[in-house]
């Protein structure tokens, strides 16, 4: 056993960095930006007109989820970190091992770290009003998944592929043949319905597709049906309706996504053991986009609504689309198998752009900034969670003071004011980003860091 500490890999704090500013900073509100007149007609009656207005609706839907099936940029950021979650265990076994942890410590320490980020998952959704238990974001997600990736991290890289592709195609079957309680979908129909914020949209929650992939429907699939028993067995803050507190998550996110989405960890624990492995450079990246095209063409063949035809001809597109199936929908949302595995393809390619940028092409001081957030992601998480609506009040009262002291009636206050000034979410949104960097910064240079 070696005792030298195995080096940083520093492409991938960046990585982390890069997404958890994401994730952060809302998208700096540009969808919102995308769906305000005051924005969209700026350029009307010129020539820039048609860009104008096809630039902002690429930027809102890129940096939006996408409502059910498909995939936007913005949809990549959690599968990003359960992937990096998987890249970094080869790492810090190494450098437990290096410690001269034994075995079993290690294993009471995952166990314990599973747990802590579940517990910390719940506690950021609750509120003063109690606990809310949920478990279908993301640190719930890792915490669900963490202990069962650390039984694998021994496996080669061909019993790894085999390991995932076990779990999805299971889950994936599971799904397609697990009996739904018709009578309980028809109250969960009502309940949303009833309580829907657009009634008359009601019914897009539960009909996205018909015949075989009508499984993968939000709400009344075999997910949806297992949450409403096992998060009904713990204490709800909803009012109980038929009998029982929760019915829906709203966004149609599922506890169980903790399943396939531990196929995406075992994916990022394969590159992470090529990364530590005896290759040389070229090899390493050779092998993460090869490993990405795979995944790319295995998606596509099961999901033919993931092929990029709005760059093709309309008449072509018409044509594909009379030859279209679907397998198995993309569905981020619910975690399917063809998202997994659509998504790995990016994490992969991602991974390895970080990884022949800074580790070799040497280019580490351009992507500092987003290394610093990376070292103390866990962090980064919490102060977002807990005081990123705070931060925007605070500046409007700083922003107030000082117009009041100098006299100015419209002056800082203007720029924050989003009646007054169009962009003044995004300057909003950027202030706040900032601030929590800032932060970060003040950790990386004291030398603190937040470890679980």
């Amino acid at each position: 056993m070696s005792s030298e500490k195995p080096a940083r890999l520093m492409s991938l704090d960046a990585y982390r960095g890069f997404v958890m500013l994401l994730m952060v900073s809302s998208g700096l509100a540009l969808p919102r930006m995308a769906g305000d007149d005051r924005v969209l007609t700026q350029f009307d009656g010129t020539q820039w007109a048609g860009t104008w207005r096809s630039l902002w609706d690429t930027l809102g839907y890129q940096l939006s989820h996408v409502e059910w099936t498909g995939c936007s940029a913005w949809d990549l950021i959690q599968p990003s970190f359960m992937f990096m979650v998987g890249v970094s265990l080869p790492f810090s076994m190494a450098r437990r091992d290096a410690e001269g942890n034994a075995g079993w410590k290690t294993f009471l320490h995952t166990v314990w770290r599973s747990l802590v980020l579940v517990g910390l998952g719940v506690a950021l959704s609750s509120s003063r009003n109690g606990i809310n238990f949920t478990f279908a974001n993301v640190l719930c997600q890792i915490g669900l998944g963490y202990s069962f990736l650390y039984l694998l991290r021994a496996l080669s890289l061909k019993s790894l592929a085999t390991c995932a592709t076990v779990v999805l195609v299971g889950y994936g079957a599971w799904f397609a043949l697990q009996p739904i309680d018709q009578a309980e979908v028809d109250l969960t129909k009502q309940y949303l319905t009833e309580r829907a914020a657009e009634p008359g949209l009601a019914e897009l929650d539960w009909s996205q597709f018909q015949g075989w992939a009508a499984h993968w429907n939000k709400h009344t699939n075999a997910a949806a049906q297992m949450d409403r028993d096992l998060l009904n067995r713990l204490p709800r803050l909803e009012e109980p309706w038929h009998g029982k507190g929760f019915w829906a998550n709203r966004g149609g996110y599922q506890t169980l996504n903790f399943i396939p989405s531990l196929a995406t960890m075992i994916f990022g624990l394969m590159a992470g053991l090529v990364l530590r492995s005896d290759r040389d450079d070229r090899a390493r990246l050779k092998w993460l986009f090869c490993a990405g095209l795979v995944c790319f063409g295995i998606a596509l063949a099961a999901d033919t609504t993931l092929w990029p035809t709005q760059w093709l001809p309309i008449g072509l597109q018409q044509k594909l689309y009379e030859y279209s199936w679907s397998v198995c929908p993309a569905v981020k949302r619910i975690w399917t198998p063809t998202w997994a595995v659509f998504a790995a393809g990016w994490t992969f390619w991602i991974l390895g752009c970080f990884y022949w940028l800074v580790d070799m092409m040497g280019c580490r001081r351009i992507v500092t900034p987003f290394a610093i957030v990376g070292l103390n992601s866990i962090a980064m998480y919490c102060m977002a969670q807990l005081f990123k609506g705070w931060l925007g009040d605070a500046m409007r009262v700083v922003a107030r003071t000082i117009d009041q002291i100098g006299g100015w009636p419209d002056g800082l206050s203007w720029w924050l004011n989003a009646d007054a000034f169009a962009y003044a979410p995004v300057l909003d949104y950027s202030l706040r980003l900032l601030a929590l960097w800032w932060v970060c910064c003040w950790m990386y240079r004291r030398g603190l860091y937040i470890r679980i």
